[in-house]
């Protein structure tokens, strides 16, 4: 009998010296994934924010979804994943022009863009009908990251920051092919400056990558959304992104070529400008997901979420999913 409880101290001691071990490397991941990848702001617990910071209000790019008598026209700023991501969440920060009732803001929509020549049909990048498709957003969108107010899968917020504000420069309507692209954009606008508050109610799901980030607000009773500049290279509160790129734009007449804002279209300096757009996002990092395309990535990645957050009903509720089964169907969808 004595040896068996000094057999049973022995193996809990073990177990307790393996857990005390498991603990301090998970905590050293974290610390070295701090370290090792800025650009994201990571706390022990997965939670992250992207963000370009305040908006420098130098440029206007319009971003708004078709309707009648408005062509569809697309603006996207990049940001950098270090390791898989739940999106959970976004703002950004843009001039309704001419002003109106935040009423007349009905609809947003969220895209995600791998970078050229990812998911695009030729990958020269020169050969399409603009200057450059380098370090482009790609010719279509990640289908499964698509989000929408109106089918559902996103709820937004909007807040007025000022009631009279402005930007230096614009870009409307002036989105051409090569060689009419360089037009200096439009000018001064007017308007409100306003803060969308964006819950992604199916959260995204993404690998790490660089991506481009692409939101679209419809307007209105005559008004549109300009979404608004932030500083380049980004100041604080922002924080800064690896690899930072540039914004780009296009509408459904160029598509699905992409302009840069500032070096192909306002080109209005030496060296040209570069502009990045106001937005922020947030979300978890997580720390274990399996590799998407092997058999094991769906098991693999619920199993460390559960062991991450506690259980799997813990890790649908921080990430933001509705249910365990609805983590589980995009987990599914992202191990394909």
């Amino acid at each position: 009998m004595s040896q068996n409880w000094n057999l049973k101290l022995s193996q809990n001691k073990e177990h307790e010296l393996q857990n005390h071990s498991f603990q301090k490397l998970i905590g050293l991941l974290v610390v070295f994934t701090a370290i090792s990848f800025p650009g994201i702001t990571l706390a022990q617990n997965g939670k992250f924010t992207v963000s370009t910071g305040n908006t420098d209000a130098k440029l206007g790019a319009l971003s708004r979804r078709p309707s009648v008598g408005k062509v569809e026209t697309e603006t996207a700023d990049d940001f950098d994943l270090n390791q898989t991501t739940v999106i959970s969440g976004a703002t950004i920060t843009g001039l309704i022009s001419p002003a109106t009732p935040l009423a007349n803001i009905v609809n947003v929509e969220v895209e995600i863009y791998h970078v050229f020549p990812l998911d695009s049909a030729n990958p020269n990048p020169l050969a399409g009908n603009v200057p450059t498709r380098f370090n482009s957003p790609s010719d279509v969108e990640i289908g499964s990251a698509t989000r929408d107010w109106s089918k559902g899968n996103l709820r937004f917020v909007v807040r007025l920051l000022n009631a009279n504000s402005s930007v230096g420069k614009s870009v409307l309507n002036g989105i051409n092919k090569k060689p009419n692209n360089t037009t200096h954009g439009e000018g001064p606008q007017t308007g409100e400056e306003v803060e969308i508050a964006i819950t992604f109610t199916t959260p995204i799901v993404l690998p790490a990558g660089h991506y481009f980030f692409r939101p679209e607000v419809q307007v209105t009773g005559g008004g549109d959304f300009l979404f608004m500049s932030a500083p380049k290279p980004i100041q604080a509160p922002g924080t800064a992104i690896a690899g930072d790129l540039q914004a780009w734009i296009r509408n459904s007449n160029l598509s699905p070529d992409w302009l840069r804002i500032g070096a192909d279209i306002i080109n209005d300096t030496v060296p040209p400008p570069a502009f990045n757009m106001t937005f922020s996002l947030a979300g978890n990092t997580l720390l274990g997901a399996g590799k998407p395309g092997q058999a094991s990535c769906h098991g693999e990645t619920i199993s460390n979420l559960a062991a991450q957050f506690g259980s799997t009903d813990a890790a649908a509720a921080t990430l933001g999913f509705s249910s365990v089964q609805a983590l589980q169907d995009s987990f599914l969808a992202f191990c394909e």
